[in-house]
């Protein structure tokens, strides 16, 4: 049929004879009555968990007799639903009892009650209304639409927020600490300032016609790629020749040395309280970060240092914990940050974050299959790292989970660095953390793939924002419910300043209203704000070209980062043997706190090595450095045997605490070092 239909050569007139004549009427009347039926709004997403109603009835009858849930004005018709339910799973009934509401059942699924109930079949009605039922419920705890009392992740989303007599006395402090007019009119009319003017230098952008950014003949926004970024030729020469004079160095050495200048190791402190330290303990607390840094493991650290499996496997329980690893972080991001030579790659102003996905062996319950990244299963790591190469903030999550819901956490946690704009993906973004980036006094400016296909939205009537701005105007499609801002303002400042002051964390409150349904007036007001900042950043990032570069080159410093750590955890294949969430997250810390290690002492040789070039002759431009990353690798030894005489490695140190750097023959008739 195809051939005849896409043949030029065959003539309209003659496709139909032609398709009658070869095919034969008999054929095409039989296909027709064989064709497949219609599929149904959701393509047979609840039919195929019907086919496995009896796994199911397994768990849902003890769930719904031991938990119960309360809910809004909007959640009522489902939680009657849930008695109902409930009094069918007591009783042992099997139908339905007439009356039973059904009005909560989403629109997708409602073609599966409706043709149950014309063809009169009850026990089809009975298990696609049950399956509704328990699918909404779990959908509504999630939003927070519904919740249990006394829970913590499924409580009251109101139980998140500061109380109202807390926020009175807080609320003209807060607004101050972030910049943020108490008065909804005053925030507004900034609102609408600051995208007036966005959107007056997109429109003149677009005007212009002639750059990467600009309108085609159907008026569809068109955004070129950037074009390669002009870096000067010595720079790669440069780079190799600060890695000429790095000392080669064991990994073992490299903490050893960090922990004389920063001493990360005496905040790894005992889960008991206990305060009297061994003289062994820095050893063996070495060691052990870096069996789990390295994913050797200690029985292998047992054998390739000397030290007993029972030692390590002591120290790694008792001083290994997520609260004491996070603090020794804190210390050595602080140390890196101080370090003078730490600027020329930034002001720690700026940070990003990506997730990174290590495979696992063996059943773990934070695992999942993803095949894009994985042969069977695996997790991720979320990691912040600022603009000068430290990474702040780590978080193990499940790979299939939306990063977006994790990229607050971390910066409203940290106590380190002065960030104040921070960068994502496509992954990172959503319209909430758009809004509450700008609640909380900072900025959101992540990178949108596809951003000319993202929905804009404005303030106004269409033709009047049209007739200000013809050309940026039209691709507004969207129009903010202004009041819904101004009628929950109060409260959208309420949740800032509960996440802010740590009353919340971020992540469970992101992910609930990420969730919520267009029902939740609150969440709506939040994501409607979040719809301008959207806009707000998408036309300033569509206008000033410096912007989308600093953008990218913030995502590639986290790149980097990521090949160090990957090349850290060589052993075992680079796979995660820990099963349980909490071992997962204090190896992932430990990768992170040895990787922050790394960096820092590369920063201080690095620095070394320049002044020691400069010193003998040679022009180094700090611009130039500032593309040269601290993530080095090819001078530290990460495998072999590990030795940790500490007292040995201190005492081949000069009197200002560093080792020598090697000694290589001078070039260009600069004299050698």
């Amino acid at each position: 049929m195809l051939a005849v239909a896409a043949d030029p050569a065959v003539l309209d007139e003659q496709v139909g004879p032609r398709l009658r004549v070869g095919i034969g009427m008999d054929r095409l009347q039989a296909a027709r009555a064989a064709k497949m039926p219609r599929l149904p709004r959701d393509y047979g997403h609840l039919a195929l968990i019907e086919a496995s109603f009896g796994y199911v009835r397994e768990f849902a009858p003890l769930v719904l007799a031991t938990v119960r849930c309360a809910g809004g004005t909007d959640a009522q018709e489902l939680l009657a639903a849930v008695d109902v339910l409930r009094e069918l799973y007591a009783s042992g009934g099997r139908k339905v009892p007439a009356g039973t509401p059904a009005g909560f059942v989403p629109a997708r699924w409602q073609g599966y009650l409706a043709q149950a109930g014309a063809d009169g079949d009850a026990t089809a009605y009975r298990h696609y209304w049950e399956l509704c039922v328990l699918l909404t419920l779990r959908d509504g705890l999630r939003s927070g639409d519904v919740w249990v009392p006394g829970s913590h992740r499924y409580a009251d989303p109101s139980s998140y927020l500061m109380t109202k007599p807390e926020w009175e006395t807080e609320r003209v402090e807060f607004c101050r600490l972030v910049d943020k007019p108490a008065d909804a009119a005053v925030a507004l009319a900034r609102l609408q300032e600051e995208l007036d003017e966005a959107l007056t230098d997109l429109d003149a952008t677009l005007a212009d016609g002639a750059g990467p950014v600009r309108l085609d003949g159907d008026g569809h926004l068109v955004i070129g790629r950037l074009s390669a970024e002009s870096v000067p030729d010595e720079l790669d020469a440069l780079r190799d020749r600060l890695a000429e004079y790095l000392p080669r160095v064991p990994i073992a050495s490299v903490l050893i040395e960090m922990d004389r200048r920063c001493g990360f190791t005496g905040l790894l402190t005992h889960g008991a309280g206990q305060t009297a330290r061994s003289a062994d303990l820095t050893r063996n607390l070495l060691a052990c970060l870096i069996a789990q840094a390295c994913n050797i493991g200690l029985t292998a650290m047992a054998e390739a240092s000397g030290i007993s499996y029972d030692t390590l496997a002591w120290t790694a329980e008792w001083y290994l914990r997520e609260d004491a690893l996070r603090a020794a972080i804190a210390a050595v991001v602080t140390y890196h940050h101080r370090l003078a030579f730490s600027s020329v790659w930034g002001t720690a102003t700026l940070s990003s974050s990506d997730g990174q996905r290590f495979p696992t062996k063996g059943k773990s319950i934070s695992a999942r299959a993803l095949s894009r990244y994985f042969v069977d299963e695996g997790i991720s790591t979320y990691t912040h790292v600022s603009d000068q190469h430290s990474t702040y903030g780590t978080q193990v999550i499940v790979a299939t989970q939306s990063e977006a819901t994790y990229v607050l956490d971390e910066i409203l946690g940290n106590t380190t660095l002065p960030i104040s704009e921070h960068v994502t993906d496509t992954g990172g973004v959503t319209l909430v953390n758009f809004a509450l980036f700008d609640l909380v006094g900072l900025q959101f400016s992540p990178r949108i793939r596809d951003l000319g296909k993202i929905t804009l939205h404005r303030i106004g009537r269409r033709r009047d924002v049209c007739a200000r701005w013809p050309h940026a105007g039209p691709l507004l499609a969207a129009k903010t419910n202004m009041g819904l801002i101004a009628e929950h303002w109060d409260d959208l400042l309420r949740l800032a300043a509960s996440l802010k002051y740590g009353r919340a964390a971020a992540a469970l409150v992101v992910g609930k209203l990420c969730a919520s349904t267009h029902q939740n007036a609150f969440a709506a007001a939040l994501k409607e704000y979040g719809g301008l900042r959207r806009t707000i950043h998408a036309a300033r990032y569509l206008t000033d070209e410096d912007r989308r570069r600093r953008i990218g080159r913030q995502l590639n410093k986290g790149e980097g980062l990521h090949s160090l750590r990957r090349g850290l955890f060589f052993a075992r294949e680079g796979h995660v043997r820990h099963r349980d969430h909490e071992h997962q997250t204090e190896q992932a810390l430990c990768l992170t706190l040895v990787t922050d290690l790394v960096v820092a002492w590369n920063t201080e040789y690095l620095d070394r090595t320049v002044a020691a070039l400069r010193a003998s002759g040679e022009t180094i431009d700090d611009e130039l450095l500032g593309h040269i990353s601290p993530a080095l690798t090819e001078h530290v030894r990460f495998r072999g045997t590990y030795a940790f005489d500490v007292d040995r490695e201190l005492a081949g140190l000069d009197p200002a605490g560093y080792r020598p750097l090697r000694t290589v023959p001078a070039r260009n008739g600069a004299r050698p070092l």
